[in-house]
């Protein structure tokens, strides 16, 4: 009788319906999270299409992620979509933080988990940044949103140029750019893309080459832009610098280059397709208290 109690009351307490519920900021978090992860994908999904359309020549220019949000701005209810994908973007910087800050993945603080905190980090500041870029095209659309970015980089390296040793700082900001590019092509080869996922093993060996094929591109796209920026640096010649899609230009004016163009753009749909699928079956896993963990 005492086991018969025992294993009733064992079957009981592994009732999902009779688990405690998550707390309501954490089931929030969760929702915000999932949020963030389409609101990335349409950012890159946007990019690569656009993109794809100009390697044809069916479109206009190459576009990055800012370039695709102008584009957006300028659609029938651009305004709309720009607020709703501001937010999006400014909720996946919430999870971005949570992953960096208070250790939200539980990668812990060996030397792995550290380095990949911090990857999420400055990630997230890279996604406020377009963010913040959404929510100012709300207040004023240029005529080219692409000649506006790039005489902002040129004016923004002026002014680093001015700088003590100026010169060497758009250097190493260039080196950061090459950096974020490496790490993303290291990413693609050594990251298991389906340890998060939450869904069947078929399922998931079948979108992990999407995964693959997106940090790929992303990883290739940046070293143009790195280029430019280093050899701006050592030239000390701000009129270098240029945007991330006026770089994938670049890319396209050499030999071979509308091909190449066009692998990129099937990496960056790739990614934004992933995105939508983490946003569905990424395991979210709010940290149980907003403790910082160093």
């Amino acid at each position: 009788m005492t086991n018969a109690f025992a294993f009733l009351r064992s079957r009981l307490r592994n009732l999902p319906s009779l688990h405690r519920r998550a707390p309501l900021w954490a089931r929030l978090v969760e929702v915000a999270a999932r949020v963030g992860y389409g609101a990335r994908g349409f950012v890159y999904l946007s990019v690569g299409v656009l993109t794809l359309l100009a390697a044809a020549n069916l479109a206009g220019d190459a576009v990055g992620p800012t370039g695709a949000i102008a584009w957006l701005a300028q659609q029938p209810l651009g305004r709309v979509w720009l607020f709703l994908l501001g937010l999006g973007l400014l909720a996946f910087v919430q999870w971005r933080m949570l992953q960096a800050v208070f250790d939200a993945d539980h990668e812990g603080r060996t030397w792995d988990g550290i380095s990949t905190r911090a990857s999420q980090f400055f990630s997230g500041l890279g996604y406020a940044f377009l963010a913040f870029s959404a929510f100012s095209l709300l207040v004023h659309t240029p005529a080219d949103p692409e000649a506006t970015e790039i005489a902002a980089s040129h004016e923004n390296a002026s002014r680093l140029l001015n700088l003590p040793a100026g010169n060497w700082l758009l250097t190493g900001v260039g080196l950061c750019i090459l950096g974020v590019g490496i790490a993303n092509i290291v990413r693609a080869w050594r990251e298991d893309f389906t340890a998060f996922l939450a869904c069947s093993e078929n399922l998931c060996r079948r979108v992990a080459p999407l995964a693959r094929a997106g940090y790929m591109a992303r990883g290739f796209a940046y070293l143009p832009l790195a280029i430019l920026v280093v050899l701006a640096g050592w030239h000390a010649e701000p009129s270098d610098v240029t945007s991330f899609g006026a770089a994938l230009e670049t890319v396209e004016r050499q030999p071979a280059g509308p091909w190449i163009l066009s692998i990129a753009a099937l990496g960056f749909i790739a990614f934004g397709t992933f995105s939508f699928i983490e946003g569905r079956f990424r395991r979210i896993r709010p940290p149980r208290e907003l403790k910082p963990l160093a």
